[in-house]
Formats: C-alpha cells, sequence, structure tokens
C-alpha cells in the first residue's frame, strides 16, 4: 500500500501546484484588471481547496499508516529535531501544509459576500500567501530533504 499511496502523494502536488497557480493568475487578473467574477474564478478556487484537501488527506495516511519514515520517527522522537530530514517530515512539512490548506479556504470563504474586485483582491491574497507556503514546503529535489520529481510505484524521474 505504501508504494501507492506514495505515488498518489507524488502524482496529486502536481495537481495542486498547477491548481493554485491557475487559481492565482485568475485572482490576480480579476483583481488588477478589474474583471467580474466569473464561475470559472470560483471553479479554480473550488479546485485548488479540494485538491489541497485530498493531499492532506493522502499524506495523513501516509503519516500515521504507511509510511516507515514516521515510523522510525515515532520510535525515536528525542532523536527527530536533530535531523533535518525527519524533522522536515515529522513537523515542518506537515504543519505547514496544514496552514497552506487553512490559508486557502480562507482565501474562499473571504470571497462568497463581496463586489466582484473585492473577491479578487481576497482570492489574490489568500491565495498567494496559501501557494507560497505550500511552494515552500514541498521537499524539491534540489533541497536538503529533497524528493524526486515524480514517483510512479516505484520509478523515479
Amino acid at each position: 500500500m505504501y508504494p501507492i499511496f506514495l505515488t498518489l502523494h507524488n502524482i496529486l502536488r502536481w495537481v495542486v501546484v498547477i491548481a493554485g497557480l491557475v487559481t492565482v493568475i485568475r485572482a490576480l487578473a480579476g483583481w488588477l484588471g478589474n474583471r467580474p467574477f466569473t464561475r470559472a474564478d470560483n471553479s479554480a478556487g473550488a479546485l485548488y481547496t479540494i485538491s489541497l484537501d485530498i493531499q492532506i488527506l493522502v499524506g495523513l495516511l501516509l503519516y500515521f499508516a504507511f509510511s516507515p519514515l514516521t515510523r522510525m520517527i515515532f520510535e525515536g522522537l528525542d532523536q527527530v529535531m536533530q535531523s533535518d530530514t525527519a524533522r522536515f517530515f515529522a513537523l515542518e512539512h506537515s504543519l505547514a501544509m496544514v496552514v497552506a490548506a487553512v490559508l486557502a479556504h480562507v482565501g474562499r470563504s473571504q470571497r462568497k459576500r463581496e463586489p466582484d474586485r473585492q473577491k479578487h483582491r481576497a482570492g489574490a491574497i489568500w491565495y498567494v500567501l496559501s501557494l507560497l507556503v505550500l511552494l515552500a514546503s514541498i521537499p524539491w529535489p534540489f533541497l536538503e530533504p529533497g524528493r524526486p520529481w515524480l514517483r510512479l510505484l516505484g520509478l523515479v524521474f
């Protein structure tokens, strides 16, 4: 089960990042271009928050049920803070992703009863913050706790 959930988590990363970028671009274009708030704008925000929620759910399943890394972390909690990689996955990554999801949900809820320009403005601010936290918390291959760009059931790219 671990390889399946790890692959799903990796693929969903790209769905979340792309949905987040599209949502931020739409919100900024709407705000700065003074465009009307459309159904597509609303759908982009919904796709971003829903994909982020699903990603967190898969991540929590990995964290608490399937990952051998977190099993080792739970067995040696006293040593977790001494290892950058262990601390990143035990604490920083998980916490930051929850913060990113909260920021995205705040952005989505802030837009409900506002005029169009304020909907775009609120979305732009909250979605940009969410996306920045998200991007800073992904274990990119070029960072210390890095992971591959793409995993497909044991194949890594």
